[in-house]
Order: C-alpha cells, then structure tokens, then sequence
C-alpha cells in the first residue's frame, strides 16, 4: 500500500471489514467482496492522499468496489448465472446501487454479520479463527501466523482453504438464530481476544499499541454483549478487554517507549473503563459456568485495584492462575504464571516453571523476556542480560526490542561486560 498518513491507513483498515459485509449483504458472495474492496483500498491509498479523504469515505469504497464487483461478474461468462440469480433476490427499489454519500441502513451490523459468517461451522476453528482475523480484524497473515505460533505459509495456505469453504458452502449473509450461536460462540470470541490482543501489543512494527484495533474488538464485543447479555464469558471478555485497555495511556512514555506495567504511572490508568469492567465480572463470576476471559477478567481486576504496583495481591492472582490453567490450554499461561510465582515464593520457584517449556514456546521471545525478568529478580544480571538480547533479536516490534535491548545494555554495564 502507498505510504501516507498512518491515521488514513487506520480509517481503511476499520471500513474493511465494514464494505466487505455490505458487499457480501448484496452480492451473497464473500470470496469476490473482499477481492473487490482489496482493490478499492488500492485505489483509495493511491487517490485519497492527493485528493483528501472524501466526506463519506464508506461510501467511497462500497461504490468502487461494487463496480468492480460489477466488472467481475460482466467479465466472466461462469458468473452470469449467479448475476441473474443474486439480481432477483434483491428488491427492486435496492437494485441501484446507492451514491457514495448515501446511508445504508444495514451497514451497522454488517461487520458483526462478517464476524459470524466467518466463524460458521463449515470451518474448523482454526481456520474460522485465522479467516476471520484476517478479513474483520485486518490482521497480515504474518501476524496471524505469530498469534497462532505457527510459519506464516502455513497460515496462508490455511486462510485460502477456508475462504474457498465459504465459497461453496452457498452459506447466507446473516446474524445467526438463538439454535445456531453455541456452534459459533467460541471462535467468535477467540477472534476478537485475538483482535484485541494485536491492538494492545502490535506483535509487529514501529508502533507498540494499534488502537484502532484494540476499539474494534471492544466495539465488536459490545454488540455480541448485546446480543447474549447472560452469556458469562461474553461479559468475562468484555470486562478482561475493559480492564486491559484501561492501562493504554500509561503503557508508553513521552517518545512511545514501552512501560512495564510495575512501572507506569496509575494516575493516568482510565477509571471509567476500571469501574466498568469490574462492575462486569463481578457479576458474571456467580453466574458460571467460569471460563478462561472471566478468569483473566479477574487477574485484570485485582492488577487495576492496586492503588500501587508494590500493593499488587500476588497470591490471588497466583491462585487465579492455577485455575486458568485448568480451563485454558494457552501455553502463554505458563509465562504469565512464572511470573505470579516468582512474586510469591522467589524467583527461583517461578524459573523452576519455565525449566522444561512447551516445545510451542521454545524460540519465541517472551520466553526469554519472563527468564531473563526472572533471572534479573534472582542476582543473576549476566544471563539476564543474555536473555534479554535474545529476546530483542526475536521479536518483531520495535518498541519491544529497544525496551529489551536497553534492559540489556542496563545490566551489562552493571556487571562490567
């Protein structure tokens, strides 16, 4: 894509996913839609930076792409029946397309109708999971491919197949019934924890936060919120995102230098969204059955009420550990855990956890970002130091690498190296 103002580039990657549902909606056809609006995102990084952002830039798109979409479908002759078939299913006064600057009553929903067209049962999860966050959440397919800790080829190859299940699945374009949520519901909200997850800690780039991701997903969760206002890990997602968030001011410095959590000023931590979040999983927590968002909801929680990091209750949150771990397979777990026990009983205790690792998590670089934090704790700076830089050369954000290449530098010239 043509380089231009990264608050452009943002807009396009939020109206995505928008166009392709309203195309989708019309058309009945989602391989082609998002095809067409790839290319209509093309043409806007190209016209819009000379041409300033047009004053209905969702319209813009719907109506380029929609001609492209016209253009396919005139072009091949395997198409025409399809054309006839779709043209008769939709009702005479919505025939023409709409100006660029005109409202489309059904747009709202139209990402969510995605997310859920996306999760179908057609799929497996993973590839619902993989497909979805590469057409909703606008994610690359490296980026996919590093949530999913896999090689990216694999991912690629594993989104192509999907979209070609969806093809031929002849699937509808809607919300599903009461009947049809269970079957969707867990890869639903894995997608957006995945969502949010790259949003609060870009695995890649200049860049340590993409906030217009991070808004998606709660937006996004909000509305399935909504839609299953009893549902508990719904509630459990919304609070754990809510919770997290909340910390996004205060997780930068004055030059977009990452800030450790221990470290950040909770003065400037959003108390409306601590306050909502709490109020959320403090009320799903009875309801039950407990799952893994209600569980990190909770550990969020007890990590926000901390007026100051040296007040942090770190048994609780170890305890709340030992039960994610019984109903979540995450093998980040394990990290995350060390750490509570390192907190509680030594450092020592919490690298005794990271001895034997999962092979998953051998070579990534949070990894050697807990040992080495662990090993900082434990009076041993040189092979601190050591972990840290491999931990730096591992990973692919920015922001990251220069924080744990400093913690490096840091105690090498502690110890002299």
């Amino acid at each position: 894509m043509t380089r231009f103002d990264p608050t452009v580039e943002d807009l396009l990657r939020t109206l995505a996913p928008r166009v392709v549902g309203v195309l989708t909606r019309r058309h009945g056809d989602f391989a082609a839609a998002e095809e067409a609006v790839q290319e209509a995102l093309l043409d806007a990084a190209t016209q819009w930076p000379a041409e300033g952002v047009p004053r209905n830039p969702r319209g813009w798109l719907v109506q380029v792409a929609g001609r492209r979409m016209t253009e396919q479908v005139r072009s091949e002759q395997a198409r025409r029946r399809r054309e006839e078939l779709v043209a008769g299913r939709v009702p005479a006064d919505r025939r023409s397309a709409p100006g660029a600057d005109a409202v489309d009553q059904g747009a709202h929903d139209d990402t969510l109708t995605l997310l859920f067209l996306c999760c179908h049962p057609v799929l497996s999860p993973a590839s619902a999971i993989a497909l979805t966050l590469r057409s909703v959440g606008g994610l690359t397919t490296g980026e996919i491919a590093a949530a999913f800790l896999v090689p990216e080829a694999t991912m690629g190859r594993r989104i192509s197949r999907a979209k070609q299940r969806i093809k031929g699945s002849g699937v509808p374009f809607r919300t599903p019934d009461g009947a049809e949520w269970p079957a969707r519901l867990d890869a639903v909200l894995h997608v957006l924890y995945l969502i949010f997850n790259e949003g609060y800690a870009s695995s890649t780039g200049p860049g340590l936060r993409r906030v217009e991701l991070s808004r998606e997903a709660i937006r996004l969760t909000r509305a399935v919120h909504a839609l299953l206002p009893d549902d508990a890990e719904v509630a459990g997602l919304l609070a754990l995102m809510l919770l997290t968030e909340a910390r996004g001011p205060a997780r930068t410095g004055p030059h977009g230098e990452l800030v450790p959590l221990a470290e950040q000023d909770r003065g400037r931590w959003d108390t409306a969204a601590i306050a909502e979040g709490v109020s959320l999983i403090t009320a799903a927590l009875p309801r039950g059955p407990v799952g893994p968002y209600q569980v990190q909801a909770a550990i969020a929680a007890v990590h926000d009420e901390a007026p100051i990091a040296a007040d942090t209750d770190w048994p609780q949150i170890l305890a709340l550990y030992g039960v994610l771990a019984r109903v979540s397979d995450n093998p980040l777990i394990i990290l995350n855990r060390a750490v509570a026990v390192a907190m509680v009983d030594g450092p020592a205790a919490g690298l005794a956890l990271l001895a034997d690792p999962p092979r998953v998590l051998t070579g990534h670089h949070r990894l050697y970002a807990v040992r080495a934090h662990l090993r900082e704790l434990a009076g041993d700076p040189e092979a601190a130091a050591a972990d840290y830089r491999i931990a730096a050369r591992r990973t692919a954000s920015l922001p990251e690498r220069h924080h744990l290449s400093l913690r490096a530098a840091r105690l090498a010239a502690r110890t002299g190296e």
